[in-house]
């Protein structure tokens, strides 16, 4: 593709540029850069920090297994890099970043680049997004556009790289090619990524014999689930950056700061034709018996399993919250210990004392116990499984870290608000045989709960009232009445940290995948989607809310 016109060279494309592919370099010396998937299927990097303690990990588990012959470290804690991000696991045989405390799961990739490129440097180019915030490029463009600078290029095309864009260097702005839309762009400095001395990729799949996977796994890798696909749509590639208005979808911040986006439309316009059947569902904001919500994960691998006690002896027996209540309520100690089985929440084996040990005290369960789930099986420290808890909403469940199995019921820390339902006879592109059902979200804002991360603090809530769209058939209405159950026990929203605008103690979108715009998909908010009826109801199963709950 030929490129825009640049200063000192006659084309700006990747041809023009010096060593413009990953890898190819005369400095010999390279860097490792671990990036996570979105929703839009787009590769985010993890920060320099991150990224450096997961290649020491690696590298001190390989010289351990070439000294004892055991094999490469499974998991790997995120949080001992970065506290904000203690939930989050990544898991080696799979490539998959995992959340302990709701079960999401994102792919994660490896990725070398030379030394003396931007990632060497730490250098992260940046656009600018609708609420005013910046979002990074994937790192191979981060490293084509300082390149590009490097050789004094005014401006570079980044359709080679799959983007529909022009980047304007002297403008510092980003050019849409069809809609001519433009976006400001910014050249960042950060923390340089490892430098490393291995080439090859990480081996992935289900685990064997190889060095790279541990022998006599007790619990096995954790199968990857594939996010949502956009390649249905035309010009998918820039179906992140959109001009116009912004809908809210799941997502995370760069770090992997698990918060989600607001959308700023408050004022926004929305069709209100012959609205029947207006339902309003009112929320306390006090604790409420249910199940905190995941990443956004699209429909899931794993099989999900919901323990269901009887409704006499729910009603006979309160639930535990106290921590070291719910882990023996749902764990069994063993008095033996594999010798060969790891825990895959600290990494270490079963047979050594937790590796959270040095962190999460008890005057309960010792650092050395080890507990069996009652109905899956898996085996943990006990003590690991106390620290994931505390990590957690702390609502008296447990999620298996290992195949999901979800142990009570899990709640949410939305704030109380209200949702109002109607239904209008205008359809939704896709789904021309019937009407629409409109929901609107409404929270204000108010004082942080003991639940939220800033207790006694205010929190904002920005972008109220927020509009969703499902169709009016017996799919839609279904998602419909598990949307109700989802919001009775506050998993639609929380108070975090807005990965777009950067704001903290605020409102956001707590993962459950909405539809907030009736038409123009081009950004995956909107319809047609004949995929999204089926991924919201795997995202609400993934967390337990199934149509089991429907007659509770």
């Amino acid at each position: 593709m030929a490129a825009a016109q640049g200063a000192g060279s006659s084309s700006a494309g990747p041809s023009g540029l010096p060593g413009s592919a990953p890898g190819h370099s005369s400095n010999s010396t390279v860097v490792a850069v671990w990036e996570w998937q979105d929703e839009f299927g787009r590769w985010r990097p993890y920060r320099g920090n991150v990224c450096s303690y997961i290649e020491q990990v690696i590298q001190a588990s390989q010289q351990k297994g070439r000294r004892s012959g055991s094999g490469l470290v499974s998991s790997i804690p995120l949080g001992r890099a970065d506290p904000v991000l203690a939930p989050y696991v990544i898991d080696i045989p799979s490539l998959t970043q995992f959340r302990q405390d709701t079960g999401t799961m994102r792919a994660v990739r490896r990725h070398v680049f030379p030394g003396d490129s931007a990632a060497g440097q730490g250098i992260v180019w940046e656009w600018q997004n609708d609420e005013g915030g910046w979002s990074p490029y994937e790192m191979n463009v981060c490293v084509f556009l300082e390149q590009a600078r490097a050789t004094n290029h005014q401006r570079v095309d980044l359709g080679p790289l799959g983007y529909n864009y022009e980047v304007d260097f002297v403008a510092q702005v980003q050019t849409n090619k069809t809609t001519r839309f433009r976006r400001s762009v910014q050249r960042r400095l950060d923390a340089p990524y490892p430098v490393t001395t291995s080439l090859a990729p990480l081996h992935t799949g289900v685990g064997c014999s190889c060095q790279q996977c541990w022998p006599n796994s007790g619990t096995g890798p954790i199968t990857t689930r594939y996010r949502h696909s956009m390649i249905n749509f035309p010009n998918s590639s820039t179906a992140h950056q959109v001009p116009g208005r912004t809908a809210s979808v799941s997502s995370s911040s760069v770090g992997f700061v698990p918060y989600n986006k607001p959308t700023l439309t408050g004022a926004r316009s929305t069709p209100r034709l012959n609205a029947q059947s207006t339902l309003v569902l009112q929320q306390a904001g006090g604790p409420s018996t249910g199940l905190s919500a995941s990443n956004g994960v699209s429909a899931p691998n794993l099989p999900i399993k919901m323990l269901k006690p009887s409704k006499l002896n729910q009603a006979l027996a309160a639930t535990p919250t106290e921590p070291e209540a719910v882990v023996k309520k749902y764990l069994e100690e063993l008095k033996g210990t594999p010798a060969d089985e790891d825990c895959i929440i600290c990494m270490e084996k079963l047979s050594s004392p937790s590796g959270y040990s040095d962190t999460c005290e008890s005057s309960t369960i010792r650092p050395e116990a080890v507990g069996r789930l009652t109905s899956c099986q898996h085996s943990f420290h006990m003590l690991c499984m106390l620290a994931m808890y505390s990590n957690g909403n702390k609502d008296g469940s447990l999620q298996c870290p290992s195949c999901k199995t979800i142990y009570g019921e899990k709640t949410g820390t939305q704030p109380k608000g209200k949702m109002e339902i109607s239904t209008f006879p205008q359809s939704l592109p896709g789904h021309k045989d019937c009407g629409t059902i409109q929901i609107v979200y409404h929270i204000s804002r108010g004082i942080q709960g003991p639940e939220h991360p800033n207790p006694g603090m205010p929190y904002t809530a920005r972008g109220f009232p927020r509009y969703c769209y499902l169709p009016d058939n017996e799919k839609g209405r279904k998602v419909l009445e598990l949307l109700k159950v989802a919001w009775k026990r506050r998993l639609i929203f929380t108070v975090g940290t807005s990965n777009t605008t950067g704001e903290s103690n605020t409102v956001v979108w707590n993962e459950i995948h909405h539809k907030t715009e009736m038409d123009s998909n081009l950004s995956g908010h909107g319809y047609p989607d004949p995929n999204y009826l089926d991924n919201v109801l795997a995202e609400l199963a993934a967390q337990g809310v199934t149509e089991d709950c429907l007659g509770q």
